[in-house]
């Protein structure tokens, strides 16, 4: 082999190296920004209902409108039944949700009360006012460039319907009217 070569191969061998590092770099700062928005909001959510883990997002989710059954919430929340049963249970009783007839007579179609709805506004208006304070120390072209970035990462996911609920479990959807989250429509709900 000749010097030349080993030379190239070295260039490409450190040069992967360093991008494996910047790309383990970018997960890492990635990771930390995540804990600090969902401790942010959890904070938000237990000043807002008292509680946190997932009745917050429960919240959200049944506040879709859609119809909302304790499967699938189940499913979106990635709780056991008898943890959703007990989580609608205690919704119920702070009289934030109520049980209806489901479409087939079977199903218990979950909704929310006024009280609710009242409540999933705070959490939605608790959640916006945790994430921009991050993003205060940003100019608006910071700001701006970040909103593409996001955007565009969020759309290159391959994602499910159920993917897509789950991940958006906490969003505003009067805020985002076109969630950038593709669907695959022939993937199988979980």
């Amino acid at each position: 082999m000749c010097v030349a070569h080993i030379f190239v191969k070295l260039f490409f061998v450190r040069s992967a190296h360093i991008v494996r590092l910047m790309e383990n770099g970018i997960a890492n700062l990635l990771g930390a920004l995540s804990l600090a928005v969902m401790d942010r909001i959890e904070q938000g959510a237990r000043e807002v209902i008292g509680r946190g883990g997932e009745t917050p997002a429960a919240l959200v989710v049944i506040g879709y409108g859609q119809g909302m059954t304790n499967d699938k919430l189940r499913r979106i929340l990635g709780l056991s039944h008898s943890g959703t049963v007990r989580l609608v249970d205690r919704l119920v009783s702070d009289r934030l949700v109520e049980r209806r007839p489901g479409q087939d007579g079977r199903e218990v179609a979950l909704h929310l009360t006024a009280k609710g709805a009242a409540t999933r506004n705070d959490l939605m208006n608790s959640r916006i006012s945790a994430v921009a304070s991050l993003l205060d120390v940003l100019s608006p072209a910071e700001t701006k460039r970040l909103e593409t970035l996001l955007h565009e990462l969020l759309a290159r996911q391959n994602t499910s319907e159920m993917d897509r609920f789950t991940i958006c479990r906490m969003c505003d959807d009067s805020v985002c009217t076109n969630c950038p989250l593709p669907t695959d429509k022939a993937k199988r709900d979980r």
